[in-house]
């Protein structure tokens, strides 16, 4: 995908838009630019229209099994629109960015999406349904080949440039971690039968070597022997 819209962006996006929030052509293109603005911010390395575009492929692999496929779709473009490197409440600030530009949706699926973008900080351990689906297509890139997520990995460091090593590898350790500890890396029966073992693997692997060049997930306490 492009900086621009092309026009089979435009038709999706505008399709989508239009069949669940009703507004005019001209409406739905309005809100479609502001989200290619959004991600072609110049902070963005990884998050970025590319990533949007690997998560439709991937969605697009599994709408079929997801019960409301139209809202997890919306959710994926909302998902990271609002991106401030380091920031606790982008995702917070996405769902009020989409809640804003929807106000023609009906209520409950307004609130399904938010549903769905808030899942996105992967703060629990394990989501069944369309969460699981959103939750497993924005963490399939850890299932990449090795080279692969590694280069995205450099994408998301190069995000975070005003932070010391120090800081961005320990908070990159606690999120590893947490991810290491699930019961299933992967939510959905789906996700875990074709890409469950990569992604472990390649944690496991960034974990050893993360550990070899000295970073931990805890900062020493001052004084601590």
């Amino acid at each position: 995908m492009t900086m621009d819209l092309n026009a089979a962006t435009t038709a999706r996006f505008d399709a989508l838009w239009a069949r669940s929030v009703p507004c005019s052509p001209e409406g739905a293109h309005r809100v479609g630019g502001e989200l290619m603005r959004l991600y072609a911010e110049p902070h963005r390395r990884f998050h970025t229209l590319q990533h949007i575009d690997d998560c439709l492929r991937r969605f697009d692999e599994v709408d079929a099994l997801i019960k409301h496929p139209d809202a997890v779709e919306i959710a994926l473009w909302f998902h990271d629109a609002i991106y401030v490197p380091g920031a606790p409440d982008n995702e917070e600030r996405s769902v009020t960015f989409f809640q804003r530009e929807s106000s023609g949706a009906t209520p409950a699926f307004a609130a399904r999406v938010a549903d769905l973008i808030m899942a996105t900080k992967h703060l629990e351990s394990a989501q069944s349904g369309d969460l699981g689906f959103m939750v497993d297509i924005d963490l399939r890139g850890f299932a990449d080949p090795w080279e692969l997520f590694m280069a995205k990995g450099d994408e998301l460091r190069a995000e975070h440039a005003d932070q010391s090593d120090a800081d961005y590898y320990r908070a990159q350790l606690r999120f590893l971690g947490r991810l290491e500890n699930r019961p299933f890396f992967y939510c959905t029966p789906y996700y875990r039968s074709r890409y469950e073992k990569t992604a472990k693997q390649n944690v496991r692997r960034l974990l050893e070597l993360r550990a070899r060049e000295g970073h931990t997930a805890l900062q020493p306490q001052p004084g601590a022997m």
